[in-house]
């Protein structure tokens, strides 16, 4: 049986010997056929795939030729040698399709190549063809923040009792908790740790107690996490180190079931590897704590909230090169104060008679991303966070108490490069 290929959109001319009187085929869909004279068939390609075309002569003799439509490989070749003249792409048929081997230099030249492949055989393209060099990325993430706080307050409060209970009088605001029955004046107050200060005397059966507020407090909080992953191109990795902490949640029927949620420095990201000098990078660091100032109490249990830096975003780099992917400077300023009506305004005497605070907090936070090429290496070339630890001898710990020892360690002694030892001459022994 004889086979015939004809490329999609394009004919050809078949010849015969004898004289033909009648011809069919298969599957019109794929290809028409014309019988221009008894010896001459023009066949034309219409769409992918194989039918037969069969043939009678006036002897009433069939011959039956298989005609394949393959897509225009001249074509494809053509222009990827024109767009891609570097690359190193093969390109043939297979069935109704086409086939693509070879190898590219980066992910960036296999998708172009892909896609123009599309253009001459859609939805039937084979890919064979494999991306050289280096596909593993490994990603460093710095997450650094630098917090600051300052709080500055300062108060008078008095609350005056007679006899009784018949009066009082007082400027006392959630600073203590004073009884109203009669035992008030011999039962001691409940102190809050906002006071600094106490001042208390009796004058006849007058109670009198003064409350002196006066706070001066700087505080400073400083975080850097740097968190490195490393992946292959066009996968994901994700890392997590730091811990889970349970929430309880109430369910329909009445019962308590347990979820945990996850704290501490997260890092996951997607590298994809477009040419030897620049890569993808789909990256999505956070770096969480708990927070106990924003706790709520659920199903009898103490649940703390979360502080959270968090970035997601994507950007495109060279081989070593830094990107800052997210900053924040945020500055709050909170000023309160509180005052008697009327004695509060009086000038300089009016500060009996108010309490003022004031709070600042300023944040600066970034978050910067390097990319990088990396291959594996010698376990011998590899260096340890243990390699420099020395267990401590028994007269280390316990009569010195060092958490570390000083002597040499087993196994880890350095040894001497290239040739050495002893030399013996005519005058001795040398080294």
């Amino acid at each position: 049986m004889q086979r015939y290929t004809v490329t999609l959109g394009q004919s050809i001319l078949i010849s015969t010997t004898s004289a033909i009187q009648q011809i069919s085929l298969a599957q019109p869909e794929v290809a028409d056929s014309v019988l221009l004279s008894p010896r001459q068939v023009y066949v034309i390609g219409k769409s992918l795939g194989t039918t037969n075309l069969t043939l009678w002569d006036s002897r009433e003799n069939v011959s039956v030729l298989d005609i394949e439509v393959t897509p225009n490989i001249v074509g494809l070749k053509e222009k990827l040698r024109e767009i891609m003249p570097a690359e190193q792409i093969g390109v043939t048929a297979a069935h109704d399709g086409l086939t693509l081997f070879g190898s590219v230099s980066s992910s960036a030249r296999l998708d172009q190549a892909l896609a123009l492949a599309e253009l001459f055989a859609p939805k039937k393209i084979t890919n064979l063809m494999q991306v050289s060099g280096v596909h593993q990325v490994m990603l460093e993430v710095r997450v650094a923040e630098m917090a600051s706080s300052l709080t500055k307050r300062l108060g008078v409060n008095f609350g005056a009792i007679g006899s009784n209970n018949f009066f009082g009088v007082g400027l006392i605001n959630n600073l203590i908790s004073i009884p109203l029955e009669p035992p008030a004046l011999i039962s001691p107050f409940e102190i809050s740790d906002s006071i600094n200060n106490i001042l208390r005397f009796e004058a006849g059966n007058v109670s009198v107690t003064g409350f002196i507020d006066a706070l001066k407090e700087d505080g400073l909080v400083k975080i850097l996490a740097e968190p490195t992953l490393v992946a292959l191109s066009g996968q994901e990795a994700s890392f997590l180190a730091g811990g889970e902490f349970p929430v309880p949640v109430p369910q329909g029927d009445g019962n308590v079931t347990i979820e945990f949620r996850s704290f501490g420095v997260a890092l996951s990201f997607t590298p994809t590897v477009l040419s030897p000098d620049k890569i993808s990078v789909q990256v999505a660091p956070e770096v969480s704590e708990l927070d106990f100032t924003s706790a709520v109490t659920l199903a009898g249990t103490l649940v703390p909230g979360l502080t959270i830096r968090r970035a997601s975003t994507v950007v495109e780099l060279a081989d070593g090169q830094s990107f800052a992917i997210a900053g924040l400077l945020r500055e709050q300023v909170r000023e309160v104060v509180s005052k008697f009506p009327v004695l509060g305004e009086i000038p300089v005497l009016g500060a009996l008679f108010r309490s003022s605070s004031f709070e600042r907090g300023e944040t600066e936070l970034i978050i910067i991303v390097t990319p990088r090429l990396v291959k594996p290496l010698e376990v011998a070339n590899l260096p340890l966070p243990t390699d420099a630890y020395i267990e401590p001898n028994d007269v280390e710990f316990f009569l010195f108490g060092k958490l570390q020892g000083t002597g040499p360690k087993e196994g880890r002694q350095g040894k001497l490069d290239g040739a050495f030892g002893y030399i013996t001459t005519d005058s001795g022994v040398t080294r």
